[in-house]
Order: C-alpha cells, then structure tokens, then sequence
C-alpha cells in the first residue's frame, strides 16, 4: 500500500474512531439514567426483532464475548427489562426475550435521543445522511 493510501486509510478510521466517540459520548448523556448504550443496543434489538434471542446470538450480533453479553444481560434482567428462560429444545442454552418493562424503557430511550440524533440529520443534510448509510453500511459489513 502506497503512503497516500496509508494516510488516507488512517484518516477515514481516524474519523470514524471519533465519531464512534463523539457518539457515545452525546448518547450516553441523553438516555435515562442508569441505562447504558448497551442496555439500549440489546433492548432495541429485542423490540425490533420482536422474538426472543439466544445470549450466543446476541453475543455474535454485537461482536462482543459470551461474557460481556452475559454480563449486560443479568443487569437488563435485574432491572426487569429483559426475561431469560431455558431453551426448551436444548437444555444447555438460555432463551432472552425483552418484557414489557423494557419495551417502555427502550421507548423512553428512543424519545430521548431523538431529538439529539434529528438535529445530526438536520445540520448534515438528509441528502448527505441518506449518502452515507451505505459507505457506513459496507464498511460495518466488511469489518464484521
């Protein structure tokens, strides 16, 4: 690779580290309190899959380990947003579906963020957002 494709690799994830941080940042002051994104994460997926999941699954999903999926899962539960149940065909895994607890959570998240998340597409333009959703989109595949 060439150093003008060096660079310009570094400059396009250089931005998409920032943004990624920028993003994080702002979220993580406009959800409710106590809710973390990947509370949020898992909670929107749940709703809008509308069927339940395995933590293995969900795991791979979000390229995170057994571990940390386990982890983010036992606090949604505690909470009461999330129900795990045993996986009636395989007794060796755990079924996740969200309960109606978390569905209100996920909805209260969602209506305060989308003020924060409108006014990016506002000041960006929707003809640019609409542009970028399929950079961002092969990127996100070919790095998955």
């Amino acid at each position: 690779m060439s150093d003008d494709k060096n660079t310009l690799a570094i400059m396009l994830f250089s931005e998409m580290l920032a943004a990624d941080h920028a993003m994080r940042g702002r979220l993580s002051r406009v959800l409710p309190k106590g809710m973390e994104i990947s509370h949020f994460s898992v909670l929107n997926h749940l709703a809008w899959q509308n069927a339940e999941s395995s933590p293995g699954k969900l795991a791979e999903k979000f390229g995170v380990t057994r571990g940390a999926i386990t982890n983010t899962l036992n606090k949604l539960e505690w909470a009461g947003y999330v129900h795990i149940r045993p996986d009636w065909d395989d007794a060796r895994r755990k079924m996740v579906g969200i309960s109606p607890a978390g569905r209100l959570a996920r909805d209260t998240a969602v209506e305060a963020i989308t003020p924060m998340i409108n006014q990016v597409v506002e000041d960006l333009g929707e003809e640019q957002a609409r542009a970028a959703l399929p950079i961002l989109r092969e990127i996100r595949l070919k790095l998955a």
